[in-house]
């Protein structure tokens, strides 16, 4: 485990595209998918991460909590795995049934799309606009496995709440912390 930072690229960037398949149901998602909500939530996470594996109950209940509201989201896990197959397709499968996930998780075998995003660590979230222009690149919260810190939420959700209400997010954002992206060796 490497204990690796958020990259934060600059706020307004374009969302770039992707096709990836869901690994619960098998469906196609694209940035298309989401195209009728106000924003989309991109969360990169895995399944053996020890931060994620912190703070993956409260993913599951953002999910649930914004799923009535014009957001899209979506997770992404784009760790290697054939080094590390707690991360396979099957396993990620298990994981978001285990956890209530009632949103796509998707595997990105190539990692292709973690590059796209400059995906840097996981849990790494990034939070679009309508015109799927980036408003948000931070942390969850300030809770962190062995900090004693509570898991809110409350950073993630100010900015979805921001968004989705017409508000004004603040630039000031902390970068997520995790472990690093289990990059393929080449």
């Amino acid at each position: 485990m490497v204990l690796t930072p958020s990259t934060m690229p600059i706020l307004g960037t374009s969302a770039p595209n992707f096709s990836l398949t869901d690994v619960v149901t098998e469906n196609l998602i694209t940035l298309d998918t989401f195209k009728e909500k106000k924003g989309l939530l991109v969360m990169f996470i895995c399944r053996h991460c020890p931060f994620v594996v912190h703070v993956q109950e409260e993913l599951s209940k953002i999910g649930l909590d914004y799923q009535t509201k014009n957001l899209g989201i979506l997770a992404i896990s784009s760790n290697d795995a054939i080094a590390h197959p707690d991360d396979s397709p099957q396993n990620l499968a298990a994981m978001a049934k285990e956890l209530n996930f009632s949103f796509p998780y998707c595997f990105d075998e190539s990692q292709d799309v973690a590059k796209a995003f400059n995906a840097a660590c996981t849990p790494d979230f990034f939070l679009f606009n309508q015109e799927r222009n980036l408003v948000y690149r931070g942390q969850l919260d300030d809770s962190r496995p062995d900090n004693g810190k509570p898991v809110t939420g409350n950073d993630l959700r100010i900015a979805l709440n921001a968004l989705l209400n017409n508000a004004a997010i603040s630039a000031h954002q902390t970068p997520s912390i995790g472990c690093n992206i289990k990059w393929k060796q080449q």
